[in-house]
């Protein structure tokens, strides 16, 4: 008996000592958070095995994460859902039921996950797109883009874009009775970067007659240049995003090219070419001080193997919409973007909302200083957060205001 006491309490402190991370005071429901990022971290893990003795790699053993949370297109009371496909790309739509005189609302989002996970039918998806549906009396589109590592860039871009330019169809329009000018693009985390970048090309694009009317960001992914920035280095090992999986995403959304991804991990990926797009993003300008504090500016290094000019698109506006020019910026749509203080796309995010100001484009900034990357998703039992649903009620409320 004495034996077995003594195993459980060498058990019970082993898996307090793996759970237990030192958290901010700040954030709200630390341990149920410190539990999560055990559960990530354990399948992080797992991945890493998988991919090391040859078995899978280590998205598709991630992609276990995705598999877990997949529902089906059920429809209730309140909303009419159905799973279809636009112009061969496969979409889940939300249309509410109740019937308000007058053309509807129209929200196309993109779901997060790094470009490598994810799907629009993951429950919490699923819960954000019936909850805005109703509430905004809204369509919802919520796209199935393909991924990494079977996919990269730009095959994840031209999914959402062909669904969105296919939208905004006036005969679709009409079909789905939305008001040509109250359509919106939306997303989280790499979500939210293809919507940006997708507000970006509509706007360029004179085959599309119907202009998007805002583009609502939640903690985008928004910049391949400087993966040393202050959120990057205050928040490299905090949860759910440390800055080896973010690094790892984008390496992935590009190519399976280990260089790339070592290079990226060491800030030195740049190339001579690139590095005059530093400007754009440079943090010493664009940033406050509250998120500079005393982190030292320096230019992203050059890879001796100059990896990123061999893999297309490191650096294209479509893939990284922070790099886009000035004179791109000013004829974009409205915007509202979402950063969290222990995120470490924080700044990418906080850099986007400047820069969109100074060009003269109307942006809400939404800064929550008590939260943590991908909160948003976390809205069901038994990994839901206050911080989830006030994050979600603010986006909704937001886009029941100026949509």
């Amino acid at each position: 008996m004495g034996t077995k006491l003594i195993m459980l309490a060498v058990v019970s402190v082993l898996l307090a000592y793996y759970v237990y991370i030192p958290l901010p005071e700040a954030m709200g429901e630390r341990w149920k958070l410190m539990v999560v990022d055990a559960c990530f971290r354990s399948l992080e893990h797992l991945a890493e095995l998988t991919e090391l003795i040859g078995l899978k790699h280590y998205m598709e053993m991630m992609m276990v994460l995705t598999a877990a949370e997949t529902v089906g297109p059920s429809s209730d009371e309140n909303v009419t859902v159905m799973d279809t496909t636009f112009n061969k790309v496969p979409v889940r739509v939300y249309e509410p039921s109740s019937l308000h005189p007058g053309l509807r609302r129209a929200v196309i989002y993109m779901h997060g996950g790094g470009w490598c996970l994810g799907s629009a039918k993951m429950l919490n998806y699923d819960v954000l797109s019936r909850k805005s549906a109703s509430e905004l009396n809204a369509v919802i589109v919520s796209v199935e883009y393909r991924l990494a590592p079977e996919h990269h860039f730009p095959d994840q871009f031209n999914d959402v874009y062909t669904v969105v330019k296919f939208f905004l169809q006036p005969d679709v329009l009409t079909q789905y009775s939305v008001d040509p000018g109250r359509v919106a693009v939306s997303g989280d985390s790499a979500g939210g970067n293809l919507a940006a970048a997708v507000a970006q090309q509509v706007q360029e694009d004179p085959e599309v007659e119907v202009e998007i009317k805002i583009q609502a960001l939640v903690y985008p992914a928004l910049q391949t240049i400087d993966f040393n920035t202050p959120s990057y280095q205050q928040n490299k090992n905090m949860p759910i995003l440390p800055k080896s999986l973010m690094v790892r995403f984008w390496s992935e959304y590009f190519s399976r090219d280990k260089s790339l991804l070592n290079n990226m991990m060491t800030n030195s990926h740049t190339t001579l070419e690139s590095r005059g797009l530093s400007d754009l993003v440079n943090w010493s300008v664009l940033l406050p001080e509250k998120f500079r504090k005393d982190y030292k500016y320096a230019l992203p290094g050059c890879g001796s193997t100059a990896s990123s000019a061999r893999v297309p698109g490191v650096f294209d506006p479509r893939a990284a919409p922070l790099l886009a020019g000035d004179e791109k910026l000013k004829a974009l749509p409205q915007a509202y973007i979402v950063t969290c203080e222990y995120d470490v796309l924080r700044d990418d995010g906080a850099m986007y909302a400047a820069r969109l100001e100074k060009a003269g484009v109307r942006v809400t900034h939404e800064h929550y200083e008590d939260s943590f990357h991908g909160a948003l998703m976390f809205v069901t039992w038994p990994t839901d957060f206050a911080i989830g649903q006030k994050m979600m009620n603010h986006y909704i409320d937001w886009l029941r205001q100026n949509l």
